[in-house]
């Protein structure tokens, strides 16, 4: 899991381990891919007209972003432990949370950043308005956030526990 603090990004060994697994394939196996792929379609002639040529590069420009965004990220990283199981919001943990008090309006989500998405829990970031309004806080107590109209909402710390995922 995630928790940026200036500019250093804190990972699990787990997290920055498949981070750097994902960086390797994408600067060497997937490079080479993508070159052939290129060069495949360059031999197919007109470079105007060629829809798999255009693709391809498209694709290369994507996996080089990718390539610069780990680079960065895995450079400012500090590798540590999940946090704790205290009942204390932070990044990593998966927080159930009470929309104005109300039990029955809740949400489920994981704190951390965006690379830890997972189709099993929605992921908000510990930057994000609702992440820096319940980070820090305890179950039972009560976080306020701004809403992207400038109001200000309220919830209730329902739940904190380090995610496992």
């Amino acid at each position: 899991m995630t928790q940026t603090s200036e500019n250093v990004t804190w990972l699990t060994q787990e997290a920055y381990d498949q981070l750097k697994a994902e960086l390797e394939y994408l600067s060497g196996p997937a490079r080479i891919e993508i070159a052939k792929k290129i060069e495949a379609a360059r031999e197919e002639g007109d470079l105007r007209e060629n829809g798999g040529y255009h693709a391809a590069k498209e694709e290369q420009g994507k996996q080089e972003l990718r390539v610069r965004q780990l680079t960065q990220l895995l450079e400012h990283a500090k590798v540590g432990e999940a946090p704790a199981d205290t009942g204390v919001v932070a990044p990593g943990m998966v927080v159930t949370i009470a929309f104005d008090g109300d039990p029955d309006d809740t949400l489920t989500f994981l704190l951390a950043s965006r690379e830890y998405a997972s189709a099993d829990v929605e992921t908000y970031s510990p930057q994000s308005p609702l992440g820096t309004g319940v980070n820090g806080k305890k179950v039972g107590q009560d976080a306020e956030y701004e809403l992207p109209n400038g109001r200000t909402a309220s919830v209730r710390i329902l739940d904190a526990k380090p995610y496992q995922g």
